[in-house]
């Protein structure tokens, strides 16, 4: 196993660092003023369209997809990349057309599309002239079992009848989110994950009501297109907009949620890597009772765990992209597991523990350290939450093995 980069990601990972210098830092301030001049506009904002144009312009665009749609990038020449990324979560993944939800929309088409609807939505996701939303999760359900949801798609001649409520679409408050992807039942007396089925659903569809936005933490994620409860209301579709076939719904949300899962971790290691920053400018500017907090024996402390743990995960990251992209994805479910997990879990601590070094300054707005803090702890409950894939891979782990 060589984890080491080669030219390619070397080449692409120095080039998106640049970028992120030059370009995405120094934007971010000028997103804060745009969105504050518009709060109730959940439109892409004119900086991301400026950073979108750029970055195409220098070809840091659709990374994450490999093959011939995308860039070509295996998952490990991808992961520097990514992590590079993470420094800005709100502005350098959509820069790229890299974002969440629209990545594992665009992999879903990707791979399980026809080709009239990768014509139809798969194309426009890839030239970001439209945005796109994931609908899975819903109120009234544990959505830890996804066998569990309780949205119909009903057959009814030439078309489905989609039925139900979901929260949590990320980026559906966005006007730009032309297409819902929607997982529902069509069979419930199947097998238990051969009961859902994944359709496409316009957004301007009769029947498709926005109920509310959600907020995370109190944040909004305006720049992301935000969070929404959406209804779908007896909405009628063409039967032609089914993914795959009727009962692959469930297969099709493992194929997406793979990728989705290391792609978080990679992006969170960058936000570890730049709370870690901010906790170092912070305790050697930062004087306390005679000396700078970076003399302090608990802030050094804090400093090292934080390092050697990023240090350790990264491995273990890059590790299981290497397993997915020799062995799929399937052999690296251990590994993606345990990242999901582990990653979030640590970045959090380290964000924690930069807080703390910021103090009071800390859980303002005025430095990220807050608004980086709600979005790694929502990771621990974001496809999937800690207790379940703890559960899964303790399960796999106690399996009887051979004696030695």
């Amino acid at each position: 196993m060589d984890f080491a980069p080669d030219s390619t990601a070397h080449e692409i990972t120095e080039r998106a660092r640049t970028f992120l210098t030059e370009h995405v830092l120094p934007a971010e301030p000028i997103l804060d003023q745009q969105l504050a001049a518009a709060p109730e506009d959940w439109a892409v904002k004119p900086i991301v369209r400026d950073l979108q144009q750029k970055a195409r312009d220098e070809s840091l665009w659709n990374l994450f997809l490999p093959g011939e749609n995308g860039a070509g990038l295996t998952n490990l020449q991808y992961a520097p990349v990514a992590e590079v990324t993470g420094w800005s979560q709100r502005l350098a993944p959509v820069a790229f057309n890299c974002a969440a939800p629209d990545t594992g929309n665009m992999e879903v088409l990707n791979d399980f599309g026809t080709p009239a609807q990768k014509e139809q939505w798969l194309e426009p996701l890839m030239s970001a002239e439209i945005r796109s939303s994931f609908c899975m999760t819903e109120p009234d359900t544990a959505s830890s079992d996804a066998t569990n949801i309780g949205t119909r798609i009903r057959r009814d001649g030439d078309h489905y009848i989609v039925s139900g409520r979901k929260w949590w679409s990320t980026g559906a408050m966005n006007p730009d989110a032309a297409i819902f992807i929607v997982m529902g039942k069509t069979d419930p007396d199947a097998d238990r994950h051969r009961q859902q089925s994944m359709i496409l659903v316009p957004r301007d569809s009769p029947g498709v009501r926005t109920v509310r936005p959600l907020s995370v933490f109190g944040y909004d994620d305006r720049d992301h297109g935000g969070h929404a409860e959406i209804a779908f209301d007896d909405v009628r579709v063409p039967a032609a907009n089914l993914i795959a076939g009727e009962g692959d719904g469930f297969a099709i949300a493992q194929a997406r949620l793979g990728p989705g899962r290391i792609h978080h971790c990679m992006r969170a290691l960058g936000t570890g890597e730049r709370a870690l920053a901010l906790m170092s400018t912070r305790a050697n500017e930062r004087h306390a009772f005679g000396r700078s907090l970076a003399e302090q024996g608990v802030v050094r402390e804090w400093a090292a765990e934080g390092r050697f743990q990023l240090e350790a995960l990264r491995l273990l990251v890059l590790k299981t992209a290497w397993l997915m992209d020799t062995a799929g994805n399937r052999q690296a479910m251990t590994e993606i597991q345990a990242i999901k997990i582990a990653v979030p879990r640590a970045v959090q601590t380290i964000i924690d523990r930069a807080i703390q070094v910021h103090g009071a300054a800390g859980v303002s707005s005025d430095t990220p350290l807050a608004e980086l803090y709600a979005g790694v702890r929502s990771l621990r409950i974001a496809d999937g939450p800690d207790e379940v894939h703890l559960s899964s891979l303790g399960r796999a782990e106690l399996r009887p093995r051979p004696s030695l």
